[in-house]
C-alpha cells in the first residue's frame, strides 16, 4: 500500500492538473466572449447600414408623395376648369336657342 506522502503527492498532482484545466477553460471562455462581442458589433453595424438605407427610401417616398399630391391638385383643377367651361358653353347654347323660340 502507498504511503500517505505518496497519496498526498498524487492528490496534489491531480489538483494541479484540474487548476491548469480551469485556467485554460477561463481563457477559452474569454476568447469566446471577445469573438461574440465582435460578432455583435458587426451585426450592429449592418443594422445601422440597413437603417440608413430605409431612411433614404423613406425620404424618396416622401418626395414622390409630394409630387403626386401636386399633380393631383393640378389634375383636379383642370377637371373643374373643363367642367366650368363645358357648363358655360351649354348655358350659352341654351340661352342662344331659347330667345329665338
Amino acid at each position: 500500500m502507498a504511503s500517505v506522502e505518496e497519496r498526498v503527492a498524487y492528490l496534489e498532482g491531480q489538483v494541479s492538473d484540474q487548476a491548469h484545466t480551469l485556467v485554460e477553460m477561463r481563457e477559452a471562455i474569454r476568447g469566446l466572449e471577445h469573438r461574440v462581442d465582435a460578432r455583435f458589433e458587426a451585426i450592429d453595424r449592418r443594422f445601422e447600414a440597413i437603417d440608413r438605407r430605409f431612411d433614404t427610401i423613406e425620404r424618396r417616398i416622401d418626395v414622390l408623395d409630394e409630387k403626386v399630391s401636386r399633380q393631383f391638385v393640378w389634375l383636379v383643377g383642370l377637371q373643374v376648369t373643363t367642367l366650368v367651361a363645358t357648363v358655360g358653353a351649354l348655358a350659352a347654347i341654351v340661352s342662344a336657342v331659347l330667345p329665338r323660340a
